[in-house]
């Protein structure tokens, strides 16, 4: 067994609303910087540390919490779980 360090990302699937990460941007646009900068989306990160056999197994143990606590609605939400080593 291996401890893994698990990263869920929860972003909003395209063409859903995303009012904090337009609050940021219009931020930069009123104070007349970073010009070049024309959207700004904005995720959640959870960072989970679990003993597991494998990366696959650590990943798919996490899913399954995720999904059984309902941490994210899969109608609005693109969900990237990764596993590192820790």
């Amino acid at each position: 067994m291996v401890d893994y360090c698990v990263h869920v990302t929860i972003e909003n699937k395209p063409g859903i609303s995303d009012p904090e990460g337009k609050t940021i941007l219009n931020d930069l646009v009123l104070k007349g910087t970073h010009q070049n900068v024309s959207k700004i989306n904005t995720a959640k990160m959870l960072k989970f540390t679990i003993t597991e056999n494998n990366k696959e197994s650590a990943q798919s143990k996490v899913r399954e919490i995720c999904d059984e606590l309902r941490i994210y609605n899969p109608m609005v939400s693109v969900v990237t779980i990764d596993a590192f080593d820790a």
